[in-house]
């Protein structure tokens, strides 16, 4: 290695009497990234293998990277979610990290304004070309053409399954839990499921906790083929397909098919203690439940699977989702050395993509969710297909996260009683057009 060669040389030097000679400069990488702090379990760990965990997994690997460019001076910034706040000011300063994790669905944000450089080209010349990418990857970092960073992963709501309630329920045929296949037969099972169990078929987050009512909507809007946006500036709300996906919650709600009042620390509890068949979270709570299951005497022991959302209505197999990414906000004082650094560090990264998907994340190259490694992990069979079904808004609607919040508020007003669904329907998208016509 350079480092232990220049030690050994300082050593030398120090014992002829000389002065050791300055360190060649290394070049300032700054990478800033949410997944969460984990020094002290993983700040030392080079072997992306022995890390587990979205923190773990991120920190090994960026520790690897560093191991292995030590003309690099690698910067980490650990930020809290989703850490655009820090990253607006920091663009404001003037100094904006070289490289920085963003969901799909923020990328427009900044790319309209000119804050983010683009890197098809750059990533195609050294080997990682965006047709190797998963359709839902492709689609998270591409804008008019253009990619604007490199995907991290794609993420989506699941149905994670207690089998075990399901199999008290009777609703397991040849070891898979029976899924409905429209909103009477969702309600006749889960009709069925608290007569046999004594407990809630679903299990949501639904305090201080508007995101999930958000993707739902946007999910089951979809599956029908109705359409959310019909362009950049306007919301399409007040639809049939928006009533009946609203609709299809506030049955459950009336009917007491699913629990209240958790948020969301109490509804991941509430699954790992067996307090409902279903619960309705996402691709990184995939490792954290199939390790309960393989607990013994648990609620979950031996009794846990996890599947794509059922396709209710006869329109598209789709599912709402977003995902990870790299991108480069712009800085017209990045030097050609520091931009060269955080383009290897991509395409370094680009190939840790089978150890960042055992996070539960779905991988953003194809070739890896065909990989017969990836499809041998807990449950990834049953969730391959959504590398194509996953799909998000469309790109040029901005300001995507304080347009999610309105959304799961007004949808929560509607399925909880509080106000009928035409109306919530109808003040969802007039706040969401406010905002998008005043951008």
């Amino acid at each position: 290695m350079i480092r232990n060669g220049i030690l050994a040389l300082a050593a030398a030097l120090a014992l002829l009497g000389s002065c050791s000679p300055p360190s060649p400069k290394r070049t300032q990488l700054v990478i800033q990234r949410i997944f969460g702090a984990c020094e002290a379990e993983y700040g030392a760990v080079a072997d992306v293998a022995k890390a587990e965990g979205e923190c773990g997994i991120m920190t090994a690997a960026i520790n690897r990277f560093q191991a292995d460019n030590p003309d690099i001076d690698v910067v980490e910034n650990i930020v809290f979610w989703p850490g655009y706040d820090q990253l607006t000011a920091q663009l404001a300063a003037n100094d904006p990290p070289d490289l920085v994790t963003m969901h799909g669905s923020v990328i427009a944000d900044y790319q309209a304004r000119g804050l983010l450089d683009p890197l098809g080209p750059e990533l195609v010349k050294r080997g990682v070309a965006p047709a190797s990418f998963t359709d839902a990857a492709r689609a998270a970092v591409t804008i008019d053409g253009a990619v604007w960073g490199l995907p991290i992963d794609t993420w989506t709501q699941l149905w994670q399954v207690n089998l075990n309630l399901f199999r008290k329920a009777g609703l397991v045929k040849d070891g898979k839990p029976v899924m409905p296949r429209s909103p009477e037969e969702l309600f006749a099972q889960a009709q069925q499921f608290r007569e046999r169990t004594g407990k809630p078929y679903l299990i949501q987050a639904t305090a201080n906790e508007y995101a999930n009512f958000a993707r739902n909507f946007y999910t089951f809007v979809m599956q029908q083929g109705g359409t959310l946006f019909t362009d950049a500036r306007h919301a399409n709300f007040r639809t049939p397909e928006a009533h009946k996906a609203l609709q299809l919650f506030r049955t459950i709600h009336e009917r007491n098919f699913t629990t209240r009042n958790q948020d969301y620390s109490a509804a991941v509890s509430s699954f790992l203690n067996g307090g409902g068949g279903v619960t309705l979270a996402g691709t990184w709570m995939v490792g954290t439940f199939d390790e309960e299951s393989r607990k013994p005497g648990r609620p979950l022991s031996d009794g846990y699977t996890v599947v794509p959302y059922p396709q209710l209505f006869s329109g598209r197999d789709v599912t709402f989702g977003d995902g990870h990414n790299w991108v480069m906000p712009h800085d017209p004082r990045r030097t050609p050395a520091e931009r060269e650094a955080a383009l290897r560090f991509l395409v370094f990264f680009a190939s840790q993509d089978a150890h960042w998907a055992r996070t539960g994340h779905l991988p953003s190259f194809q070739a890896v969710i065909d990989s017969p490694a990836w499809r041998s992990l807990p449950h990834r069979s049953n969730l391959a297909d959504l590398a194509q079904a996953v799909t998000p808004l469309r790109k040029d609607v901005r300001r995507q996260f304080p347009l999610e919040n309105i959304v799961g508020q007004e949808a929560a007003a509607a399925i909880s009683g509080a106000k009928p669904i035409d109306q919530a329907l109808a003040d969802m998208e007039r706040r969401v057009n406010t905002i998008l016509q005043n951008l």
